[in-house]
């Protein structure tokens, strides 16, 4: 069984056919990919639409599909996500969001992460969630704390990049059950 979740304006959802054509824009996208090391193929692309929608279909949760409840349109993925890499916070579960950039501003990464927060603590009876990105990503990081989250001191190196890759230093941020803003 797979879960969704709903908000005002979203529908988090399994991956479907239809939204690979629309992933693979916005994976090709440069601005959207500004803080992850590349644009993606669309091989690649497709690949990691796959994985999201195994890992929805193996633990009924995952980095959601999003889609625009009003339109149907899909617009990116938001969700949880048990990171691969080691990270200092490990082993643990991630909220985070890709959004194709017309809508980014609108505040739809909010309220489709705190929706996916209230699921985690709610449902998965998480006692964290954590969210990280580079130094250099202020949209996520204000993203982060409206929903709540606090910044750790100290930054990290991401395992998973060469030690002077520019994206490299990241922030991490998380939040306790209980913690979360409603706002």
């Amino acid at each position: 069984m797979h879960h969704e979740l709903t908000t005002f304006r979203l529908l988090l959802r399994q991956w479907v056919d239809g939204d690979l054509a629309p992933f693979r824009a916005m994976s090709a996208d440069a601005e959207v990919m500004r803080y992850f090391p590349s644009t993606l193929s669309p091989q690649e692309s497709d690949a990691m639409a796959e994985r999201c929608r195994a890992l929805i279909a193996e633990r009924g949760w995952g980095f959601w599909a999003a889609e625009k409840a009003s339109t149907g349109q899909f617009i990116g993925f938001i969700g949880l996500h048990v990171p691969a890499a080691r990270l200092p916070c490990s082993p643990c579960v991630e909220v985070g969001w890709r959004l194709a950039k017309d809508h980014w501003g609108q505040g739809l990464a909010t309220e489709g992460a705190r929706a996916c927060l209230g699921f985690a603590f709610a449902e998965l009876k998480l006692a964290e969630v954590v969210a990280f990105t580079s130094v250099d990503n202020h949209r996520s990081e204000a993203v982060m704390r409206r929903l709540g989250m606090t910044r750790d001191a100290a930054t990290f190196r991401h395992p998973a990049l060469p030690g002077n890759h520019r994206l490299s230093e990241h922030c991490l941020y998380r939040v306790r059950a209980g913690r979360a803003s409603q706002v």
